[in-house]
């Protein structure tokens, strides 16, 4: 097994990533996005899996979250993710985003087609705009945020994300994920899904894309990221058995193998 390096990497703009990189030279630069309710410690047992396997991994912080700075004012989260990738000389890359990391992949690559080699999206969506009620639903939780505080709004809401599956040590580590969210990160994430329909994009990616769910994803579901991989053209769908919305977190082992798997079909 190929030995790793970890460190921290930071963008101009403040933007924290936590890289892991192989003993030999690099086979491909992967950037792992997480969810709203995560930090970059959410994907560092898959980024960590993936350095074994010879890739350079690094696992986003987004602004406002983990050692990111604070977004000021109004904030492009996908422009701000393009601008670390190019001021760190990282692409193209293989780009995987969970649930709103994966709306701002999607994104990403629509916008910037020559940054993104290959796109997993792993129990995602096409963001809250689909519906009225539902991007309502996603401006009240910065609200349940501000009035529970971080920790209780975590024991309130993390359960949903982990399968009845999961190990008690995965749904805590879940859960103290969830408890280290701050306002300011966590409200420019939910206006972003908020206002975001990728309803329109997804036939446009040009990027070899998979599509990654949970069996027991209820947060937003097999019936979802099966629409994805149907409207994205020549996309693939595996489904993760026993995972659920945490998927990447709980099967890093299955997540990683679905992920190489799919590299090697499109090399």
């Amino acid at each position: 097994m190929t030995h790793t390096t970890y460190s921290r990497l930071r963008a101009p703009d403040g933007t924290s990533f936590v890289e892991f990189r192989p003993d030999g030279p690099p086979t491909r630069t992967v950037v792992l996005l997480h969810g709203i309710g995560g930090s970059a410690a959410s994907c560092t047992d898959v980024g960590q899996r993936l350095a074994e396997r010879g890739a350079r991994a690094l696992a986003w912080d987004a602004p406002g979250y983990g050692r990111s700075r604070d977004p000021f004012g109004d904030v492009d989260l996908v422009d701000r993710l393009a601008g670390s990738v190019s001021a760190l000389r990282l692409g193209p890359i293989d780009l995987i985003g969970t649930s709103w990391g994966g709306v701002i992949a999607t994104c990403l690559a629509h916008r910037r087609p020559g940054v993104v080699r290959s796109l997993v999206l792993a129990d995602s969506t096409r963001g809250s705009a689909t519906n009225p009620s539902r991007a309502s639903a996603m401006l009240t939780r910065v609200t349940e945020l501000e009035h529970l505080g971080p920790e209780q709004f975590a024991a309130r809401r993390a359960g949903r994300l982990v399968s009845p599956h999961a190990e008690d040590a995965v749904a805590v580590r879940v859960r103290q994920q969830m408890a280290r969210v701050r306002v300011p990160g966590y409200r420019a994430a939910a206006e972003f899904m908020a206002r975001t329909d990728t309803s329109d994009l997804l036939p446009r990616i040009a990027a070899p894309t998979l599509v990654v769910v949970g069996e027991d994803d209820v947060v937003t579901g097999v019936p979802e990221s099966r629409l994805l991989a149907e409207q994205i053209p020549g996309a693939r769908l595996t489904i993760i058995p026993r995972a659920g919305h945490a998927a990447i977190t709980e099967r890093p082992d299955e997540f990683t193998d679905a992920v190489t798997a799919f590299w090697d079909g499109v090399a």
